[in-house]
């Protein structure tokens, strides 16, 4: 068994211990920064860090009404701008804690006003000794180059935040992504028995929306990184403005479609797919949906959107290992990449 399959199946472990460790410490840090005055909030991140602070953005301007902004490192590291950061609360993400860029613009936003805090699975690390506070995902050592323990713990720090930007409204409902986690990996045998499929596939395109939309970030990534796949990714609506034109018959593409205000447009688009003949996989809880997949992965329990992107992307994480071991790939160690990247 790979290393990322190990890692995966370590991930409801992981998130039971990032809620028991965390919870209490960053409800304390929501009364702190109530005081503050925060205007806006600005995440910086690159790669799969940068596919959890997609997520982050919609959900913190979803939950509290802040505007949320992703930050363009080249701003800071290469044009050297000065921002005005006051009532600005920056949070970097990043897995080592070692992203040069990242903490440039850490470093650069507190010089300007900025309140920072740095989300990582790495206490020792640059970015936990710059940031004004520090949330540790709790993932363990993670020793594949493709992230996945911590991508989902990520997201679930941003849960934490969320809550905590709210007085803790709604760290309730979280108690129960740990068992959601594990349900998910139970679909490992289904998974199993659709790869074999897909042995010769080498362009795709992989569609979400709202809370899951970085969820079809992060499965394209793993499918370039694992797979050596062209995966192009979308939102459903940007799609329909254009990239749709290239589907043809027999044309890949993965939705996300758990149930709640994304679904209509996700059911509509696979209909149409199946219209025009393309290869879909389809992953989501609702048969009304399913019977227009040409591969369905049936999650299960039904899933309320709040809380899916966890238990759904973790059936995509199953699917992209266990495609490089049948395209006879390491999905450990892929060509040209290592676990830490340094740019500016």
């Amino acid at each position: 068994m790979s290393l990322m399959l190990k890692e995966i199946e370590q991930q409801p472990e992981v998130l039971a211990r990032t809620l028991k460790e965390e919870t209490a410490k960053i409800l304390k840090f929501g009364k702190f920064l109530s005081s503050r005055e925060i205007h806006l909030i600005v995440l910086v991140a690159r790669g799969s860090s940068d596919n959890a602070a997609l997520f982050g953005r919609y959900l913190l301007e979803i939950t509290n009404g802040i505007p949320v902004s992703l930050a363009a490192s080249s701003v800071h590291t290469l044009y050297h701008s000065r921002l005005r950061m006051n009532h600005t609360l920056v949070v970097g993400v990043s897995q080592s804690g070692e992203g040069t860029d990242i903490n440039w613009v850490l470093r650069n936003s507190k010089k300007q006003g900025a309140y920072t805090i740095g989300i990582t699975n790495e206490g020792r690390s640059s970015m936990s000794k710059l940031v004004d506070e520090v949330f540790l995902i709790r993932a363990g050592k993670e020793r594949s180059v493709a992230a996945t323990k911590t991508y989902t713990g990520q997201l679930l720090m941003f849960y934490l935040l969320a809550a905590a930007l709210q007085g803790g409204r709604g760290v309730e409902k979280l108690q129960r992504i740990p068992e959601l986690a594990a349900a998910s990996l139970r679909l490992k045998t289904q998974v199993a028995s659709m790869v074999e499929r897909y042995r010769f596939m080498n362009h795709c395109i992989v569609v979400g929306r709202g809370l899951n939309y970085a969820n079809a970030y992060e499965l394209a990534i793993k499918l370039m990184e694992t797979c050596y796949i062209v995966s192009e990714r979308f939102s459903s609506a940007d799609f329909l403005h254009g990239p749709v034109a290239m589907v043809q018959q027999d044309f890949p593409v993965i939705l996300f479609a758990p149930p709640g205000k994304t679904f209509k447009d996700m059911r509509k688009l696979a209909r149409q797919l199946k219209g025009l003949k393309a290869e879909t996989v389809v992953i989501s809880s609702e048969p009304s949906v399913l019977k227009w997949a040409t591969r369905s992965v049936k999650v299960g329990p039904r899933i309320e959107d709040f809380i899916s992107p966890i238990p759904y992307i973790i059936p995509g994480q199953l699917f992209a290992a266990m495609l490089a071991e049948v395209k006879g790939l390491s999905p450990d160690k892929p060509r040209l990449l290592k676990k830490v990247t340094q740019t500016l």
